[in-house]
């Protein structure tokens, strides 16, 4: 039971720290020092586990890069003008009432064609947000559209690193699993379309959206090349380029438009990389941000969650505590017992990957067929993770676009996949007792 404690103490000291406003890397530091004690206790040395924390970041370290690329694409792509060309143009196009939809819709298109939510999030995701902000929308309604779209194709798209991770641990094909996954998101899917037309109806046309246009217009010369290092993305990600390469060839697009037609210098440049872009007031309330720096947070957290990944396998915390959680699968069910992990998981994981194989290796006795297991992960461990707030999942797409926490409360399509499928699954187990 003392594994049981060790996870509920952390958990608290999680929750603390949201109810009192205290930054997560607080309770994320006092959790490495449990898990440590908990190593001691089990006999383990310092020396043991402080190989084993190692062990855990080796395993994020190409992280890191994606995360400085994020950053860049985020602070070049306001520089060069990128993103005020396309609001400026997309202003006329979009109204008020529909752009939460719009904004969940394209983002889940994006989302399958490149596969990467953090991705989808860094590009399409700043647009969008940045289009719903000059016209007056609800930054939490706009994050958690955002964060639905972003996370719908990284289920459902074959380039999804945590497709393939699912097909991989599973040892099924990537292919029938998203044959599989499409009707269990169908009616999530349009329920999540419904909530989002329906919270945009209360949306009134604001002229916020006409004065940031000329706010644009007087401090960005307003060209068509602007808009290649958005079609490089869109290209690349069809002929199934990798995402890294993809962000690098339109960072480095973004950053020849911003000397050679928005003037930046050198010094400029190197200042946008690593601090984001910091234009003067008043284009400052709406185009500031991006950078390097700006990834500090959610690198401090993946690179101390990431401890924990190896400090779990060396000292087998969750490994022991294996034979209670397969208990719940009679009472639960195998899908609601992979829902519930998938949340314990997730929460202590802080981050996706890890979440997805902790549930896959405490649910491998659940459920015996693999390709029914394969499923159960994508709709429960994959979405799950980004609704953790201090889960990297989630943190890296909202700190992205600048939304709010809370924006994690209405990605209602993270919610309503996992929900509408334990009712499936419920709905049977009842429907096959009656026929008995």
């Amino acid at each position: 039971m003392i594994e049981f404690a060790v996870i509920a103490v952390f958990a608290l000291s999680l929750l603390g720290c949201l109810l009192l406003d205290i930054s997560l890397l607080v309770a994320l530091v006092f959790g490495f020092f449990l898990f440590c004690g908990y190593g001691l206790y089990r006999g383990h040395t310092l020396a043991q586990l402080g190989r084993m924390a190692f062990s855990g970041i080796k395993t994020v370290k190409n992280i890191l890069f994606l995360f400085i690329l994020i950053g860049m694409i985020t602070a070049f792509w306001r520089a060069s003008g990128t993103i005020a060309y396309i609001v400026y143009y997309a202003t006329t196009v979009f109204s008020p009432t529909t752009m939460l939809l719009s904004t969940f819709l394209l983002c889940a298109a994006l989302s399958v064609l490149t596969g990467t939510a953090f991705g989808t999030a860094a590009t399409l995701g700043v647009i969008c947000a940045t289009i719903a902000r000059s016209m007056g929308l609800d930054p939490v309604l706009i994050g958690g559209a955002v964060l639905s779209g972003s996370y719908f194709g990284d289920r459902l798209s074959p380039m999804s690193t945590s497709a393939l991770l699912v097909a991989a641990i599973t040892d099924t094909d990537i292919f029938v699993n998203i044959k599989r996954m499409i009707p269990t998101s169908i009616i999530p899917a349009l329920l999540s379309c419904l909530v989002y037309f329906l919270c945009g109806q209360n949306a009134h046309s604001a002229d916020s959206a006409a004065s940031i246009c000329a706010l644009f217009e007087a401090h960005f010369t307003l060209t068509l090349w602007l808009l290649l290092p958005a079609l490089v993305i869109v290209v690349l990600s069809l002929l199934k380029v990798s995402v890294k390469i993809t962000m690098s060839i339109s960072i480095l697009l973004a950053i020849v438009l911003s000397m050679m037609v928005q003037g930046l210098t050198f010094s400029d440049v190197l200042s946008t990389a690593l601090f984001g872009y910091q234009p003067a007031a008043p284009l400052a309330e709406v185009m500031a941000g991006g950078g390097i720096l700006s990834m500090t947070n959610v690198f401090c957290i993946i690179f101390l969650s990431s401890t924990y990944a190896g400090i779990f396998k060396g000292t087998e915390l969750l490994k022991n505590s294996k034979h209670h959680l397969t208990a719940l699968a009679e009472k639960l069910t195998p899908y609601g017992s992979t829902l519930l992990i998938s949340v314990i998981t997730a929460m202590i994981a802080c981050n996706q990957t890890l979440a997805i194989m902790l549930t896959c290796e405490l649910c491998d006795e659940m459920v015996e067929n693999k390709e029914t297991r394969a499923v159960y992960l994508e709709n429960t461990a994959v979405v799950v993770a980004p609704l953790i707030p201090w889960s990297i999942a989630g943190a890296v797409p909202l700190t992205t676009i600048d939304a709010p926490t809370l924006s994690i409360a209405a990605a209602c399509y993270l919610y309503l996949l996992p929900l509408w499928n334990y009712f499936l699954v419920l709905f049977s187990r009842k429907k096959h007792a009656a026929t008995k």
